[in-house]
């Protein structure tokens, strides 16, 4: 797995080996960036079930100014770290080793907010409307950011209240949904 745009573009990441850690495929991470467009313009990243970390890495690479990842499993863990440990990317990340519930609790509590918030949730059991429900309980996206999420193209997932589907793609089994807040009525 390589990054494909930015400072760091070509650059080589860690990957893990079988199944247990699905990241997120070159063809799907290029459709995510096309669509965001200059990612520069999103300052401050959250990247929930982080695994490689390969979406807030290339985020990085692309200009953002700081990420955050939230990663759990001590196997991604080690290789997150590794990757940003290559990429001399240490001083413009942090890692929360929590799950991605306690991640954002946690992120709320310090009044933390997001331009743009990767979550890529294992599939199969409901966490991505769960996570969105608490991104938006906590009130961690910024005014103008957006929720990228990753998930099974057999789960649909409802915004909660004060949030809006604004795009999404479908890559086979990958479905990708972007949400953002509902802009208030002039």
């Amino acid at each position: 797995m390589r990054i494909i745009g930015g400072e760091f573009k070509g650059r080589r990441l860690l990957v893990p080996q079988g199944r247990r850690i699905r990241p997120t495929s070159d063809r799907v991470r290029e459709a995510i960036f096309d669509i965001l467009g200059p990612v520069w313009t999103f300052q401050r990243v959250l990247d929930l079930f982080a695994g490689t970390g390969s979406l807030g890495i290339e985020a990085l690479s692309r200009g953002a100014q700081e990420v955050v990842f939230v990663e759990q499993g001590k196997g991604a863990l080690t290789i997150l770290r590794g990757n940003l440990k290559a990429l001399e990317l240490k001083s413009r990340s942090w890692i929360l080793p929590l799950t991605a519930k306690r991640g954002i609790a946690v992120l709320g509590e310090r009044g933390e907010a997001f331009d743009l918030i990767f979550m890529d949730p294992p599939y199969g059991k409901g966490l991505g409307g769960k996570t969105i429900e608490e991104i938006a309980r906590r009130g961690i996206l910024s005014p103008t950011g957006v929720i990228v999420t990753e998930h099974s193209s057999k789960e649909e997932i409802i915004p909660p209240l004060g949030l809006v589907l604004s795009q999404q793609r479908r890559y086979g089994d990958t479905t990708v949904s972007f949400f953002q807040e509902v802009s208030p009525s002039p």
